[in-house]
């Protein structure tokens, strides 16, 4: 289950009825779908087939669908990220840049995790520490960055309404 992060004195939110309740306050859809239902070589696997992402999708179709109709995506697709991705370095220092979308940040994290910074509506500052079952709809315009936690590894399903409302805008 997520955990929540503050910035400024370190405090964290575990209890999974209170994340839930501190992310809807801040409109942040937060769900656990949870990875049982796949097999662990989907699950454990950072060098994933097309056929292996399209069998990722469609474990989860039902719920990609539910949520789908409710926020109005259209696109989803799996990013992987790992110590095998080709400048992972690079690629986190542009994700750590603060930015925000047009376009709701939609993820389910399916194996590895990582940490949405988010500026609260108060202008505080919190970490999504999200696990492997975990999604996070961040709102549009809402002001974030990305990063990945010490196994420096992420495997997600991306869901978004059109891929220039997913562009960052920093």
């Amino acid at each position: 289950m997520a955990k929540v992060r503050f910035h400024d004195n370190n405090e964290y939110i575990t209890a999974p009825e209170e994340v839930s309740k501190f992310l809807q306050s801040q409109e942040i859809i937060y769900e656990h779908w949870g990875v049982d239902r796949l097999d662990a070589n989907l699950r454990d696997n950072y060098n994933l087939t097309d056929e292996e992402k399209q069998q990722i999708l469609d474990a989860f179709r039902p719920e990609i669908e539910d949520i789908s109709k409710r926020r109005g995506y259209l696109t989803a697709d799996i990013v992987v990220l790992s110590d095998q991705t080709p400048n992972l370095d690079e690629l986190l220092v542009k994700f750590k840049a603060e930015h925000h979308h047009t376009d709701d940040e939609c993820r389910f994290c399916v194996d590895g995790h990582g940490i949405f910074a988010i500026k609260g509506k108060d202008g505080r500052y919190f970490d999504v520490e999200m696990e492997p079952g975990d999604l996070i709809s961040v709102p549009s315009y809402s002001r974030h960055y990305f990063t990945l936690m010490d196994d420096r590894k992420i495997k997600a399903i991306r869901l978004f309404v059109t891929p220039a409302g997913w562009e960052a805008i920093y």
